[in-house]
């Protein structure tokens, strides 16, 4: 494990994360010592590009950053350094694996968030899970360079959960989006950004405030 400076806060690399597939590239934003959380976000789906490097991912990361929660993003198999290949549908092993991790590290409560393929693997893994108080999707996909997605597990997740996407989103267009949201269990939050596209470009900022006011509104209501 290294460790390196990032601002006010530590980044390190996290050398023991392994899922089935074998090593899994991981990032911890270090937290505060009194967190009353500690965070996991997912990146957008490997084909395309995703990491855990992605702009969406480490805004979202910035935004549970604020609150001295320490947040673990990592490279799903197959992307990075990420031993495996990509699969698909195992990816949720890897979110079980980064999960266990954050309980062994820090015995705490756990606020998850994705993006795009990371918020449907993410979701369908998390729902239910009592360790994780809290969901959040960004930019949902619902059909996307050929792949299909459903989302028939929302009306039975437990959770709270917060939906952000884009007015624009080519990959989850707002009737769609809409649908699968009324189907999801209460409680739940969508929040659309007003002509944002499904990378939120030019609209991250936004999407910081609304990750910041739910989390601080549900779960941190002292925090200033």
């Amino acid at each position: 494990m290294s460790t390196i400076p990032s601002g006010s806060a530590v980044l390190r690399t996290i050398d023991d994360l392994r899922g089935p597939a074998g090593r899994l590239e991981a990032l911890l934003n270090a937290g505060s010592e009194n967190a009353s959380y500690a965070a996991l976000v997912c990146h957008p789906h490997p084909l395309g590009g995703g990491t855990m490097h992605n702009k969406v991912v480490y805004h979202t990361m910035k935004a549970f950053q604020s609150f001295g929660l320490p947040v673990l993003r990592f490279n799903f198999r197959g992307a990075g350094l990420s031993e495996g290949e990509h699969d698909g549908h195992d990816e949720q092993r890897d979110v079980q694996a980064a999960l266990d991790w954050l309980e062994r590290e820090f015995c705490l409560p756990i606020l998850f968030a994705g993006f795009s393929f990371g918020a449907a693997i993410g979701l369908l893994t998390c729902c239910g899970d009592e360790r994780v108080k809290g969901l959040i999707a960004l930019g949902l996909p619902v059909h996307a360079e050929g792949r299909d997605y459903h989302y028939r597990f929302l009306p039975s997740c437990p959770q709270p959960k917060l939906f952000i996407s884009g007015s624009r989103d080519q990959y989850g267009p707002k009737l769609q989006v809409e649908e699968v949201f009324h189907t999801a269990k209460q409680p739940a939050e969508l929040v659309w950004i007003d002509d944002a596209d499904h990378f939120f470009v030019g609209k991250l900022d936004q999407v910081q405030l609304a990750i910041r006011s739910w989390v601080q509104t549900r779960f941190l209501p002292a925090t200033s």
